[in-house]
């Protein structure tokens, strides 16, 4: 059903990476749930981590919006199923404005997906080098995209009262409202490492400061009721939300008939990459969800039908994931009785033979290992035979993030074949109930991959 969705909000933007979008969208969020709002947090693109701390900001399931991932066609749909019922919503950009998939326009850009939700951009500037050419760089990003709406700046890493009056000074002559100036704040500093910041799950103590360091920072240095005013300016949206139970109708894949099979779904510090659409779909397809954590717990979940393990930093966990032998023991034993796994990218690693010389599950005759370089980016890519996820042929829009290695990369029955970029090659394995694969895909987009898992579950009571 189509309705009108009356929801403030704001897009939260910068020039480049490095300017401080995360400080900013993080404590934005947390500042107005400080005011009494429910506040819905967005991330533009496939980033795992920074939902993580917009989730502990606000109360609420931290949600990616992803063009390239889920197609155009869902971003208004997830934004309004995300929102609903919230007071404001504050999404955080990715990379700088105008950055998107390479070589595809503003497909999957921050700049996209604010024309998208018709919702007002808050540049964020690093100050730090520059005081009047901050005029010349915002007047610049205002007037590239007449469609996309820039409300105002705020100013980040500024030196001094004398520099804030020279950047107030050049923007007033632009015209641009400065909506806040910010000074440097160790406090709020997050940690980094070799994938980005270190997730909320691994940190949380800290995470917690951190988030009402950057709090107390927005309040102090940001005029709130003017960025109120700003996201209350935004024009209504005619949204049909995103319905988990419905995408699966829309699949033709109803849920099947009996006993809910409990899907086990792994989690904790090592496990944090996770899409919460993916337990939506999974719950209306008929399952039971239950999470784990493969570092604590001895055993799957009792009566555990299917496995699902996500992404995540298993390299940094490689001992202690390979001390828990008995759990390894059980997902190996779920695995050979043919219940469905699906794994992807930090599950991979972990279905492997090895890890850095530690053993893991050993499902995959596989070996993987820690290298320096990043592999990063989108993936189209095809289905090559039928898996407990998707049919032969099945095309998907997939990313991937790591700095691992696997030998070899692909099983004789690969996951996939990657068609663009580069030249076509096979990635991932199917073996017997496994789909193990670095690339991370959006089951919003793939509805049915949800329904076939939990459809070859073992249920509650059937014997493997």
């Amino acid at each position: 059903m189509v309705s009108t969705l009356r929801i403030p909000r704001l897009v939260v933007a910068a020039p480049s990476s490095g300017s401080g979008k995360t400080t900013v969208a993080t404590g934005l969020m947390a500042a107005f749930t400080g005011r009494g709002l429910t506040v819905s947090p967005h991330k533009a693109g496939p980033d795992y981590i920074d939902p993580g701390y917009h989730a502990l900001a606000t109360g609420r399931p931290g949600r990616n919006l992803d063009a390239c991932l889920c197609g155009t066609g869902l971003l208004g749909p997830l934004f309004a199923h995300g929102a609903a019922g919230a007071d404001l919503a504050v999404v955080e950009g990715v990379m700088g404005l105008y950055d998107g998939a390479a070589g595809q326009g503003d497909l999957a850009s921050t700049a996209q997906l604010a024309k998208a939700l018709r919702a007002p951009v808050v540049l964020v500037v690093d100050g730090s080098s520059q005081s009047r050419s901050v005029a010349a760089l915002v007047h610049g990003f205002a007037s590239w995209d007449p469609e996309v709406r820039i409300g105002g700046v705020i100013l980040n890493k500024v030196g001094s009262d004398r520099h804030e009056e020279l950047l107030r000074d050049a923007l007033d002559e632009a015209g641009v409202d400065v909506l806040g100036v910010l000074r440097r704040t160790p406090q709020a500093a997050t940690p980094s490492r070799h994938l980005g910041l270190v997730p909320v799950a691994e940190r949380e103590p800290d995470a917690v400061a951190a988030v009402a360091a950057m709090a107390e920072q927005i309040r102090a240095g940001c005029d709130l009721d003017a960025l109120w005013a700003l996201a209350r300016s935004a024009p209504p949206l005619t949204e049909a939300p995103w319905d988990p139970a419905g995408a699966l109708a829309g699949a033709g894949t109803p849920p099947p008939a009996g006993p809910r099979p409990v899907v086990a779904v792994a989690g904790g510090a090592a496990f944090t990459f996770s899409y919460a659409e993916h337990a939506e779909l999974l719950t209306a397809a008929g399952a039971e969800v239950v999470p784990f954590d493969p570092l604590r717990d001895e055993r799957l979940p009792e009566s555990t039908g299917a496995l699902v393990i996500g992404g995540g930093f298993p390299e940094v966990y490689a001992p202690e994931l390979s001390a828990n032998a008995a759990l390894r023991a059980e997902v190996a034993a779920l695995a050979a009785a043919g219940a469905p796994v699906a794994a992807e990218c930090a599950g991979l690693l972990y279905l492997a033979r090895e890890l850095d010389g530690a053993p893991m599950c050993g499902v995959l005759d596989a070996a993987a290992r820690m290298t320096e370089r990043l592999t990063l980016g989108y993936r189209d890519a095809v289905a090559v035979g039928d898996s407990v996820l998707a049919p032969a042929g099945t095309r998907v829009s997939g990313h991937e993030f790591h700095r691992t290695s696997l030998e070899p990369g692909s099983g004789a029955d690969p996951a996939w074949g990657v068609v663009r970029p580069g030249p076509p090659r096979t990635e991932g394995f199917v073996q017997g109930g496994v789909h193990a694969s670095y690339l991370h895909v959006h089951w919003a987009a793939l509805p049915s991959a949800a329904a076939r898992l939990v459809a070859r579950a073992v249920r509650p009571g059937a014997a493997r």
